[in-house]
């Protein structure tokens, strides 16, 4: 790639204009007792997605307390791990959505059955296994889910504070490597648990969209259903592509681009933020087969195209480590944290929006120009470049995995010109000085 291209994608980062500032939602619920007609329930707000901490009581009603005017509460069911059972025609899917329930809230119930009720919503033929709903609770203290039905196996609800905004909310649209890598049991910490331990003000709600064997075609072809059951979050970080590029060919490498083209238009139209990642690479030697660079390119232009925030570079993190793909060469391993992996991935990607979001709302950059008032950051080859330093700039550059690789100290120099002598990939560099931090990504081609 050239020079002037690499600088370009920096020069976007200077500013949040692009994709907005996150609106912290706090969570409500972590740790909250459910009580539910099968007892007191204590796995399905301890944030742990096990398949055996499960919920299938028809009745759950959490104590919330007062404060919050609305709440976006959102769930994931079991299944085997696919968002939906049924978008896909070469790969069948098993599961039961929690498909109809009411959601009722009241101000003076003591213990999740007494008191007075108000219906709040209503979930009517819901078809997937994650997904989110706003609920007015303005007065109100206490919220129960009722279903007439069986529920199937719920593992985890979460309820957020979304009188504010509620645009730290977040769907994980993917494939198979989604499914698998994002919903297995083998990781430390999930995306929203890393951002949360990073920026402690904020709490993204993540929903699970990953279904095997999906490819780009089908996605477009159940484009409403995706805006129908997941239209009302602020972004789709989209992993997808591995099935459209399956074998190694580029046969169809266009029709990938109209399609993804299609998908962020639809997005962008419905206000949601699309952000792309690079198609995990495989264990050519295992599968037989490499993603063909042409489908990288197509990520790569559609994202600077459309003015995208950049997703993580999936490719060359599990070109370097193929010990964490499965006996496939395709999947990402749980047992030797491939998920984990991808976990650590997103939140690498997207810790720039919540670093901005934060600098932006302490005035380091201002908020009427949009300009920024901390350092300024672009890249030119291999040498990184750092101009408006405050005095005494520590500055560290992370691998994908969070592992530091290169740290400089800067005292009173307000230019300063950094070689590297990194390998071309995905880096994070974060500057921090007495008032404050940024954080950005850094991509060497």
């Amino acid at each position: 790639m050239k020079k002037e291209l690499i600088t370009m994608c920096f020069a976007a980062l200077s500013g949040v204009s692009a994709w907005g500032a996150v609106t912290p939602n706090p969570l409500l619920s972590r740790g909250l007792p459910a009580y539910t007609s099968e007892g007191v329930n204590p796995y399905i707000t301890d944030g742990d997605l096990t398949n055996w901490k499960q919920c299938t009581a028809k009745e759950i009603a959490f104590e919330v307390g007062e404060g919050p005017s609305r709440l976006f509460l959102t769930w994931e069911s079991y299944g085997d791990c696919a968002w939906a059972t049924d978008f896909t025609a070469n790969c069948s899917h098993s599961g039961t959505p929690y498909r109809n329930f009411k959601v009722y809230a009241s101000a003076n119930s003591t213990d999740g059955k007494d008191g007075d009720w108000t219906l709040s919503a209503e979930v009517k033929g819901n078809v997937v296994m994650s997904r989110g709903i706003f609920v007015p609770f303005e007065g109100m203290s206490w919220i129960r889910l009722v279903s007439e039905e069986e529920v199937g196996q719920l593992l985890e609800v979460e309820i957020f504070d979304a009188s504010v905004a509620a645009n730290d909310t977040w769907f994980f649209m993917g494939t198979s490597i989604s499914q698998m890598g994002l919903k297995q049991q083998d990781t430390d910490s999930t995306t929203a648990e890393l951002i949360h331990a990073r920026f402690p003000e904020y709490t993204p709600a993540m929903l699970r969209g990953g279904i095997g064997c999906i490819n780009s075609d089908e996605v477009v072809s159940h484009l409403q259903d995706y805006l129908q059951y997941a239209g009302n979050v602020k972004y789709w970080v989209i992993e997808m592509g591995t099935n459209d590029a399956w074998g190694g060919g580029d046969w169809n490498v266009e029709t990938f681009r109209e399609n993804m083209q299609t998908i962020i238009d639809a997005a962008k139209e419905h206000g949601i933020e699309p952000i792309l990642a690079r198609i995990i690479a495989t264990n050519e030697q295992v599968a037989g087969w490499q993603v063909n660079p042409k489908f990288l390119d197509v990520i790569d232009e559609l994202t600077e195209q459309n003015h995208l925030h950049p997703g993580p570079d999936f490719y060359t993190y599990f070109l370097n480590h193929p010990e964490q793909l499965a006996s496939d060469g395709v999947h990402p391993n749980g047992q030797t944290l491939g998920g984990q992996a991808m976990h650590h991935l997103w939140a690498e990607a997207l810790a720039p929006i919540y670093a901005e979001s934060i600098a932006q709302e302490s005035g380091w950059i201002d908020s009427e120009e949009m300009r920024p008032v901390s350092p300024i950051l672009s890249v030119e080859g291999s040498e990184i470049k750092l101009s408006h330093l405050p005095a005494n700039v520590k500055v560290e550059l992370f691998d994908p995995s969070g592992v530091v690789v290169e740290r400089f100290f800067v005292s009173n120099v307000d230019h300063v010109v950094l070689p590297s002598r990194l390998p071309a990939g995905l880096y994070v560099l974060l500057a921090k000085w007495e008032e404050g931090v940024i954080s950005r990504q850094v991509v060497i081609r």
